[in-house]
Order: C-alpha cells, then structure tokens, then sequence
C-alpha cells in the first residue's frame, strides 16, 4: 500500500505550507491531498505545493463539479499536471448542498449525471479532441436550441497536457456514487472508512460499477485509513487520535447537512449503527456537541483508527490491505509525527 495523507485547507502561510509538505515527502508519503470548501482556492495551493516538491503525488479532494465548468476543471488539472510533471490526481465530488448552494449560489441537481459528464468532459479536453459533448446537463459547444447564440465552435485544448490520462477520483459513500466511482474512475476516496464493513456496505454497489467498466481502465484504486497513534491504550496521545476520529465522525453524523438529508448519518446507518446515529444528530441539532460526540461507538473507534500498540496497529494494516486499499490514508498523532509516517510505511509495503 502507498501512504497518503490530508494536507488540510491552506491557512495563509507559504512557507509552513511548503515546509510541511516537505517534510511529509521526506518522510515517505506518495500523496497528498488537500480540501477546498469555502477558503483558499485549492488548485493554485496545489500548483504551488507543485514546485516546491520532488517526488510526492497530489490530490484535489475534492474539486466539487459544480464550481467550476467542466473545462475548466480539465484545465486546471492539465496546468498542475504539467507543473508537477504527472503527479497530479484529478479528485472530484458533489459536495453537499449547504456548500454548492449557500457559496457557489448553484442549484443542487442531478449530481450523478453531472459528475459523470464532468469525467467526460476532462478526459475529451486532455486528448487533445475537439471538445464536443452533447448530455443532459452540458452541451458543447453551446448552441441555440440550449441558450447559446450559435456563435461557439469546437475548440481543442492550446497546448499539449502533460499527459491523457490524469487519474481520476470519485469521493463518494452514496450506493450510486460509489457504484459510478467503480464504473468511470481510476480511484475511489470514501470517509469514515471502516474495513470490516466494507463489503457489507459497498460490495454490491462496487461489483456493479466494475461490470460495466471499459476495458481500457486500470483496477480501482482505493483510499481508507484514519488516524494512527502507536502506543498503549492509556497513553495520552492514543487517546487524543482516538477522541480525535470521535470528534470529526460526531460533527459530520450530526450536523453536515439537515437533519432530513445527511450523507454521512446515512453511511452510519448502513453500518449498522442506526440508534447511534439518530441520537448524535438529535443531540448536535439540539447545541448538545460533546455529548454527541460521546455517543459516536466505540466499535466504529476500533475499526475505523489505527490506534495501539505496534502488534494491534500492523493487524489493522492487514485488514486494510486484504479489503484492497492501495492508499492508506493516515493521520499521525504524538510527539513525532514525521516518525510515525516512517514507521507505517515500512510497515505497509
């Protein structure tokens, strides 16, 4: 398994941003990635994170495919590809609502179609094609029978990309998503990962999705992991990862999205933790965080981080490995982070 890891959101210093990535390329991480909310722009951090390092891949996760055009997603993947000569991965993702409509003021709609368009779309623009595409939700050109003046012709990309096939991701944890993921995407990015369930969760959307993918696409890769924290249970750092994932799995249960739409509450449902996840939105929505956060399981602590001793993490690894994962994704926790990236990755190759 490769190692990858979150480089968080850009926060406004170059030069820590620089450093830190530097340092994880050092450290051994074969990719970073970083998110894009409502903050910095992601692609010029990435194409900046591009020359100022050798060797590491990079990952948008996400660019949402409703703020940008089709095309001018496929752009800014071809410059960042360019710039890092071909260790760029194109993520991509429907975002949610509250983000899509509240920031970007775009109405929400049809996100498989559009997603799939928009994988379309990238890969005519990086052959070097005429782009022409005619679908339900994007015609090109655009012509007078969908708005347009009839004034717009084919046109190619100016230049040459780096290459034409940038790998792209799908995040996605929806039955739908994960299944057009296996169909068009040469990788898939879920949260809250947790391999035990893997099958049961996402078996049947997966198997799906291969049976109609072209024959010209690579196996799918796959990225899951969480936080790592080497030491024993009662050891403070062990218990910060750990109180960490709590956190993050009772803010995105409880309150990314309403309560009658939340992707997440769904995912935790599917894993069987229905009672659970009813009663951390219900104690969220109510302004109750931390004891909703107390609610997230243990069980789900247990699976979904690798937190413990050296013994219990490196079985973790080998569940993560046996369900396909290529790219663990980690989140180092203790005094010496740098050391723990070292250490799973001897471990994980």
């Amino acid at each position: 398994m490769k190692i990858s890891m979150s480089m968080g959101f850009y926060e406004g210093d170059p030069e820590k941003f620089a450093r830190n990535a530097a340092d994880l390329e050092s450290a051994g991480v074969d990719l970073l990635w970083g998110g894009e909310i409502y903050g910095f722009d992601l692609g010029s951090s990435l194409a900046y994170l591009a020359a100022r390092t050798l060797r590491v891949e990079l990952m948008s996760g996400i660019f949402p495919v409703y703020s940008r055009t089709p095309a001018l997603i496929a752009q800014v993947a071809a410059t960042i590809d360019s710039l890092s000569q071909g260790r760029f991965h194109l993520g991509l993702g429907t975002s949610g609502p509250q983000v899509i409509e509240g920031w970007h003021g775009v109405r929400y709609d049809k996100p498989l179609q559009r997603t799939r368009e928009v994988v379309d779309i990238c890969r005519k623009v990086w052959s070097g094609e005429a782009l022409v595409h005619d679908g339900p939700n994007y015609h090109l050109p655009l012509d007078a029978d969908h708005g347009g003046s009839g004034l717009g012709k084919p046109l190619k990309f100016m230049g040459r990309p780096f290459r034409s096939d940038i790998p792209v991701w799908i995040a996605a944890i929806g039955p739908k998503n994960v299944e057009l993921a296996a169909e068009v995407a040469d990788g898939w990015q879920p949260i809250f990962f947790v391999p035990d369930k893997f099958r049961d969760v996402w078996g049947d959307s997966l198997a799906a999705g291969s049976a109609r993918r072209a024959a010209g696409l690579a196996p799918l890769q796959i990225m899951g992991g969480g936080p790592v924290a080497i030491g024993g249970k009662d050891d403070k750092h062990v218990r910060d990862a750990r109180d960490r994932a709590r956190g993050n799995a009772g803010f995105y249960v409880g309150g990314m999205g309403a309560r009658s739409k939340n992707f997440y509450n769904d995912l935790f449902c599917r894993y069987g933790w229905e009672a659970e996840a009813k009663e951390i939105q219900d104690l969220f929505l109510s302004g109750k965080r931390a004891e909703a956060f107390g609610k997230v399981p243990e069980e789900y602590l247990d699976m979904a981080t690798l937190c413990g001793d050296p013994g219990f993490v490196r079985e973790r690894l080998a569940v993560y490995k046996e369900v396909g994962v290529t790219y663990l994704n980690i989140e180092p926790v203790g005094d010496d982070p740098l050391k723990v990236v070292e250490q799973v990755k001897a471990w994980a190759e």
